[in-house]
């Protein structure tokens, strides 16, 4: 399938390496014309999200420095239209709410989250779906 909306552009903010190197396989499975770019904390990311203008953010709340949450509003002050999704382990109403609140779109538990569900909702933001 063929993809017209946004060009595949994403950054994974997560502090476990091992963790983001297993979401950048699991989204080049299917979609390999991705250009993916990684960091482990909030600094890093603001970098990277100015220098590589990512479509989509997989953004992990427990980050060293500060916490996924407030980067999420910085991000959004700075590039409205990015798509942000929160993939934590922190799954309680408090964290979505804020996470919401902040600007994401996508609230994501670690622990319940499969990876079929993770490209069925890439797959839909990057083609414009709002909704899987």
């Amino acid at each position: 399938m063929e993809l017209t909306g946004k060009s595949g552009n994403i950054l994974i903010v997560e502090d476990n390496a091992n963790f983001r190197k297993a979401l950048k396989e699991i989204l080049l499975s299917k979609f390999p014309f991705m250009f993916i770019t990684q960091a482990a904390d909030g600094r890093e990311a603001l970098l990277k999200l100015e220098r590589h203008r990512p479509d989509l953010i997989f953004l992990d709340i427990d980050l060293p420095g500060k916490s996924g949450l407030v980067i999420t509003k910085e991000m959004k002050t700075i590039f409205p239209h990015v798509v942000i999704i929160i993939l934590t382990h922190h799954d309680l109403p408090e964290y979505r709410e804020a996470a919401y609140q902040n600007g994401a779109q996508y609230f994501l538990s670690k622990e319940s989250t499969k990876a079929d569900e993770i490209l069925a909702l890439v797959e839909s933001i990057l083609s414009g779906v709002k909704e899987i």
